[in-house]
């Protein structure tokens, strides 16, 4: 690949360092929105999709060339390692990831496997190299942390409380300590790989785990995040945590040995600046917002880049994922009004 012509604006946004303007991607946004995706998804389901790398490939690549967008996010599911472990998982339409067996006892956990990513996800690690062929911006790749992991391998599915999860925590905390660290090895050892293969920045979703308080999070969770990032953090890569409705939790993130924190619209980022999170931020416009008029858009995302151009470790994203209903017009304009805008007011 001629290094000219490639964009490491994210890049050097997520290490603090100068850089022309405020990059730009969106959380889901390869596939969701597209009509090109649609009809995709109208023959192949996710998991056919991940599993055939020219296809991923191109699905992963669409949002960088229609929107002009800083950095690639891998096409893929936080679920996929873990029928590699020995659970069985189906991504059903409508609803989410659906588990047949579900957590239930100290035993379901110890029969857990281990992951070896080049014969279990060969296929990931193939469309990372395909991409790091074709894409002129930075290629992110990503893993579930282990309580959001936790939470669907215990309510399996998805659940509106965690009630199940947080019993279970509660009730044999030596079989979830287990589960967190056998779910700690796990994407520790498949992030490696996907580096290994060629992704140049990680992001750990841990969606859910804003279920709990801080003092819980401090227990039951956060030795097993500080584990996985210290062990990330000698791949020499960027690394992004987030979250939904965690805004509680930024300060926890903020001392993992992390380079970026991700927020939810429910934080501003002069809020986080605020509470002392010097690293990079990444945030944050509410998804809804890209169903308002162009009016509203326009102005909520300067209110956004306003504060996060006061320090150049800023990365412009959403506080959550790309909704299906959202036109891709809005978001191919909205990438270039925060190109624009942060090139014009430094």
């Amino acid at each position: 690949m001629d290094q000219k012509i490639f964009n490491d604006t994210f890049l050097k946004a997520c290490r603090g360092e100068a850089h022309d303007h405020v990059p730009v991607w969106y959380m889901r946004q390869a596939g969701r929105s597209q009509p090109e995706y649609r009809k995709i998804k109208e023959k192949y389901s996710l998991f056919e999709i991940t599993h055939q790398p020219e296809l991923c490939a191109y699905v992963t690549k669409l949002p960088v060339d229609q929107y002009n967008n800083d950095a690639a996010i891998l096409y893929k599911d936080i679920m996929t390692p873990l029928p590699a472990i020995g659970v069985d998982v189906e991504i059903k339409s409508g609803i989410g990831p659906v588990i047949d067996n579900p957590i239930r006892t100290k035993a379901d956990v110890e029969r857990l496997g281990t992951i070896n990513p080049e014969e279990d996800v060969p296929y990931v690690l193939d469309t990372i190299k395909l991409l790091r062929e074709q894409l002129t911006v930075p290629l992110i790749s990503f893993g579930g942390a282990p309580f959001t992991l936790a939470s669907y391998m215990i309510e399996g599915g998805p659940s509106k409380n965690y009630n199940n999860t947080k019993a279970f925590m509660y009730a044999e905390p030596e079989a979830w300590h287990l589960l967190m660290d056998k779910l700690g090895e796990m994407t520790i050892t498949y992030v490696k790989s996907q580096i290994a293969a060629g992704a140049q920045a990680i992001q750990i979703f841990d969606s859910w785990v804003g279920a709990l308080n801080v003092a819980d999070y401090r227990t039951f969770v956060k030795p097993v995040m500080n584990r996985i990032f210290a062990e990330l953090k000698q791949e020499n890569v960027p690394l992004i945590m987030f979250g939904v409705g965690a805004s509680h939790l930024a300060n926890e993130w903020n001392d993992l040995p992390l380079d970026v924190v991700g927020l939810d619209w429910r934080l501003s980022v002069q809020e986080a600046r605020e509470l002392g999170i010097k690293k990079t931020v990444q945030g944050n416009l509410d998804p809804a917002i890209l169903l308002a008029p162009w009016n509203v858009i326009e102005e909520r995302a300067k209110a956004i880049l306003d504060q996060g151009m006061k320090n150049p470790n800023f990365i412009f994203n959403l506080g959550h994922g790309v909704f299906p209903e959202v036109s891709p017009d809005t978001l191919k304009r909205l990438t270039a009004f925060v190109h624009d805008y942060s090139m014009n007011n430094k």
